[in-house]
């Protein structure tokens, strides 16, 4: 199987390296920047377990070909737009896999390329870029999930994940991945919305009077609108989730948090507000993820 991972940042980074590490014939279409520095440096990974160097094939937008079974993709939501024009020649029958928060994606993607060309991907992983260029795990969470949408790449999906069984990282094939989307779009609105909100880590919300009730009240707010949109949130999702969200003394973050900090652009228009609209047209108040959605609206004018 040949993958084609556009960007080398902390999902494609991260697991693309790990991917190349055990066999898998991966190549990275970059920026002409990244590339340069990745030629001299090669692709550093740390983790919180040691790390390691990679010196992977690279391609640009200008010199990419459409040899690839797999395109995967993990942009940030408000970057899909020129990740999607840089893939240039790339596409020819190459199946898109894509590692984004949210759904809104899959629509745009099923435009753009046909249901039958397009996998569903879920990433749990916590990892940002040095000021170095190193991709950086900031804890033990690197796991993958996949499965099909169309039965013309159930194979190649299963075909992944079993390439992705010999990387030291969790991989899981999901026949329903669109559920597995929804959950991980309600846990994470629900994580990004409180933890900008207040702009402090899960344990310090906690810690708070009133911090528990107002991180069940906004996370019960995304289920909601879930369970109306025919994907509700399961008894053993909902236990992952609230096992993260109501840690107490948890470091945890959402990178939302992070981007806000840093006076980055951040998701929120893609996590927060696109789960606001869906659940106020459905006809939820949504006050809590609203007011978390105006504070970021607000920091980003």
């Amino acid at each position: 199987m040949k993958i084609l991972i556009l960007g080398a940042g902390g999902i494609g980074g991260y697991f693309g390296a790990q991917l190349l590490r055990s066999g898998a014939d991966v190549t990275f279409l970059l920026r002409e920047k990244r590339q340069a520095l990745i030629a001299t440096e090669g692709l550093r990974i740390e983790t919180p377990h040691g790390n390691f160097t990679v010196q992977p094939p690279t391609v640009t937008a200008a010199s990419v070909q459409p040899i690839y079974d797999l395109i995967i993709l993990a942009p940030k939501s408000y970057d899909l737009g020129d990740a999607l024009a840089s893939l240039g020649n790339a596409r020819g029958s190459a199946v898109v896999l894509p590692f984004l928060n949210g759904i809104e994606h899959l629509a745009v993607l099923d435009r753009e390329f046909g249901r039958a060309k397009v996998m569903g991907g879920v990433a749990h992983i916590a990892a940002m870029i040095t000021e170095s260029g190193a991709v950086r795990q900031l804890n033990d969470i690197h796991s993958l999930t996949v499965g099909p949408r169309d039965p013309a790449h159930a194979e190649l999906a299963k075909d992944f994940i079993a390439l992705c069984g010999k990387a030291p990282f969790t991989s899981v094939y999901a026949e329903d991945i669109e559920q597995a989307l929804w959950d991980k779009w309600v846990f994470l609105a629900a994580l990004a919305g409180m933890t900008t909100l207040c702009r402090g880590s899960v344990g310090e919300i906690l810690a708070t009077p009133y911090g528990e009730g107002l991180i069940r009240q906004m996370y019960e707010e995304c289920c909601a609108v879930a369970r109306l949109s025919g994907y509700p949130t399961g008894p053993a999702a909902t236990q992952r989730a609230l096992g993260m969200l109501i840690a107490p003394g948890s470091p945890f973050t959402a990178s939302m948090l992070r981007d806000l900090l840093a006076g980055q652009r951040t998701e929120h228009q893609h996590i927060l507000g696109a789960m606001a609209e869906r659940g106020m047209a459905l006809g939820l108040p949504m006050d809590l993820l609203r007011l978390a959605h105006t504070h970021l609206a607000v920091q980003a004018s």
